[in-house]
């Protein structure tokens, strides 16, 4: 890599004390997009690597019989592997959807296995550090960073004041998604539909101005990163400019060598541009973000039968919503690309080759 000090962002990424030699988050990215390759990759630049915990027993025999314990192995292994790859660099986490059934269990055993980081999205992680507090003692681990995704400086107001006045604690980091990130989104339809409508320079500085109260408080610094549409040096700039201490990437690092989805998943990156990206509305809740092929143009006609429910979400009816986002999802990382869902951010556009970690890297943050 080149040197640090001709990184035109080269800047101070603290968190909990411990400095990142890269201001870099790769987003977690499921089902099986974001696996211990990815991740590890990422760890190894300097950055954080995220695993995604959704689903992530789909290549287990016995996910189907056994989801849940599938998982539960899974991250282990995954996280035991990403760091391994890491090299004792950077940090590796895990994403953990707060939808997800089973949530907490996904949060207790990526503790025990030693995530540096647990990153929380697709709802406010009311809980979590509880869930956290209670593991280590349970497992007598040492503690991780704690992160919640939020969308808006209301959400991140509600859930830093929570943690406080309940559990004593605040976070770590605060991931701040804008309208152009990929898969869900913390937005109504119609402002992910039109991004450029949300204000998120403003939502990025009001989320950086209220943590403030609370760093205060616990006498720590509380980093914010911010992610969504940045696929080139300028947004990371821009992004920087706003006060953000570190970018969440992730739709860029899909089209890599070191990426964990099937070569016609990041192929599908490639050739896709602007006018074929839609918003469609996940069974999860929320709206998303994704690349219109042929499943997409398929339930925008009709719903699909769940043929088999394997209870992934904790508000989901297999008889009311219009498609299993679990099975989309594995068709999708495992290649089907005209039959599987794939999410993906507003500027996968500009994707234009297969690159690697380091390369992405390079790309966004050095002259």
């Amino acid at each position: 890599m080149k040197d640090l000090e001709k990184c035109k962002n080269k800047k101070t990424f603290v968190i909990g004390g411990k400095e990142l030699d890269i201001p870099v988050i790769q987003g977690g990215m499921g089902v099986g997009v974001s696996l211990s390759g990815l991740a590890g990759a990422v760890a190894k630049e300097g950055g954080i690597g995220i695993i995604s915990t959704a689903q992530i027993g789909f290549n287990e025999p016995d996910f189907e019989t056994d989801t849940l314990g599938s998982c539960l192995r899974a991250i282990r292994a995954h996280i035991m592997k990403a760091k391994e790859i890491a090299q004792n660099k950077g940090m590796v986490g895990v994403n953990v959807m707060t939808a997800l059934k089973n949530y907490r269990e996904h949060v207790e055993e990526a503790v025990k296995s030693g995530a540096d980081i647990i990153v929380c999205g697709a709802g406010l992680p009311i809980d979590l550090p509880s869930i956290v507090s209670d593991a280590c003692r349970k497992f007598q681990v040492k503690k991780p960073f704690i992160a919640p995704i939020v969308s808006s400086a209301r959400a991140a107001k509600i859930l830093l004041k929570h943690w406080a006045d309940r559990y004593g604690e605040t976070a770590d980091l605060i991931v701040v998604e804008g309208p152009k990130a990929g898969g869900h989104l913390g937005y109504a339809a119609d402002e992910a539909a039109c991004p450029d409508s949300v204000d998120f320079d403003n939502i990025v500085k009001s989320v950086i101005d209220c943590k403030k109260e609370y760093e205060e408080k616990f006498s720590k610094r509380i980093a914010v990163a911010a992610g969504g549409g940045i696929s080139a040096r300028e947004d990371a700039e821009h992004v920087f400019s706003l006060g953000a201490d570190a970018i969440q990437v992730a739709s860029r690092f899909v089209a890599t060598k070191e990426c964990d989805a099937d070569e016609r998943y990041k192929q599908a990156y490639v050739d896709a541009d602007k006018d074929d990206i839609v918003i469609i509305k996940s069974p999860v809740g929320m709206p998303g973000r994704a690349v219109r092929n042929a499943f997409v143009r398929s339930i925008e006609q009709k719903s699909i039968p769940v043929k088999k429910c394997l209870s992934c979400l904790s508000k989901c009816n297999p008889a009311q919503i219009p498609y299993c986002i679990t099975d989309a999802l594995i068709k999708a990382v495992k290649g089907d690309v005209d039959n599987g869902l794939i999410f993906c951010g507003a500027e996968i556009g500009e994707i234009k080759k297969i690159s690697s970690v380091k390369n992405v890297i390079e790309e966004l943050l050095y002259i």
